[in-house]
């Protein structure tokens, strides 16, 4: 067996040399983004593995059925960067990554400690050698409500690392679980609004979540609601969020992703001019902290992804059923 990796990263290189010797493949590591240009390469190999900034284009996906390829890997859990309608049309199978929800889970929490303990001004104080505690007392989340919406794999992790805090949690999905009944009181999206002084995203991106938190749901949340989100920036109208904090709607912001984030995060833009203004402008509220969407980054994750890749591909040329294929 032949595998070509593109977006191969450094933290990555280790465990692709450990899964080629325990699979008995020889693999290809390549640090560029899969092209039309650099397609060509594919050739003579059994499957491909991406990360998220190589685009599998109808163009792309044509050319890798032309080279011989009949199945690809992305070493992420999101696909917005595939076209599955045309991957499906075409017979080029695709599979997805996953890992465990302890990792974005644990984050989370840290994300919530963070902005309700004031630490970005607690931070920035401490560097000009300004220790005054005015502006700084925060909140404890044994005394808040917390509202936890999608509980799948993440959602249901977070659940269980509030329930050690003593919180009062409201969950909503479209399916219930009931081990996270046990610790959560599941409701309706109104009542996850009206009552939550602390709401964190863990749903997915789809049509009816897009720009779920808008003006107007803003409007029937609490003032000073802290919002938290691990999940995907597009559940948020960036535009909305500026508006929450500057009437001092929102209390507080924690996110690891945001709308327009593509092609900024998880790179080097230091010498670049981004052209990104609402990030730049909630970046620099005093009550928002921004990270670079590595929730997920954890040495157990990125084992995880990579073997995914591995993984996935063996169940396509073996002609056996994939877990994470993206059907």
């Amino acid at each position: 067996m032949k595998l070509i990796a593109f977006e191969v990263r450094d933290d990555e290189r280790e465990i692709f040399g450990q899964l080629s010797a325990e699979f008995g493949w020889e693999t290809e590591l390549v640090e560029e983004i899969l092209t039309l240009d650099n397609a060509e390469r594919v050739r003579g190999y059994d499957g491909v593995t991406i990360l998220g900034h190589s685009l599998l284009t109808p163009e792309i996906q044509d050319k890798l059925m032309e080279m011989g390829i009949s199945c690809c890997s992305t070493r992420t859990v999101g696909y917005d960067h595939i076209d599955v309608q045309h991957a499906r049309k075409i017979g080029l199978r695709i599979c997805n990554s996953d890992y465990p929800p302890t990792g974005v889970a644990d984050y989370t929490i840290m994300l919530m400690l963070m902005v309700l303990r004031h630490y970005k001004q607690a931070l920035w104080r401490g560097q000009v050698n300004d220790y005054s505690l005015k502006g700084l007392r925060g909140r404890e989340l044994h005394d808040l409500t917390i509202g936890v919406v999608g509980t799948g794999r993440i959602g249901k992790a977070v659940i269980q690392n509030l329930s050690g805090f003593g919180s009062k949690i409201l969950a909503y999905d479209v399916h219930k679980d009931p081990e996270v009944a046990e610790k959560a009181q599941y409701v309706d999206l109104e009542t996850i609004y009206r009552e939550s002084d602390v709401i964190s995203l863990h749903t997915p991106l789809n049509d009816s979540t897009l720009y779920m938190i808008n003006r107007d749901t803003l409007a029937r949340m609490k003032d000073g609601v802290v919002l938290v989100n691990c999940a995907r920036g597009e559940l948020m109208d960036v535009e909305a969020l500026i508006w929450g904090i500057e009437n001092h709607k929102i209390g507080a912001l924690a996110l690891d992703v945001i709308e327009g984030e593509s092609g900024i995060y998880h790179r080097d833009r230091r010498t670049d001019i981004l052209q990104n203004k609402n990030m730049a402008y909630l970046r620099q509220f005093p009550n928002t902290v921004m990270t670079q969407h590595l929730a997920f980054y954890t040495d157990t994750a990125v084992a995880s992804m990579v073997r995914c890749a591995f993984e996935g591909i063996a169940s396509f040329t073996s002609g056996q059923p994939c877990r994470t294929e993206i059907k």
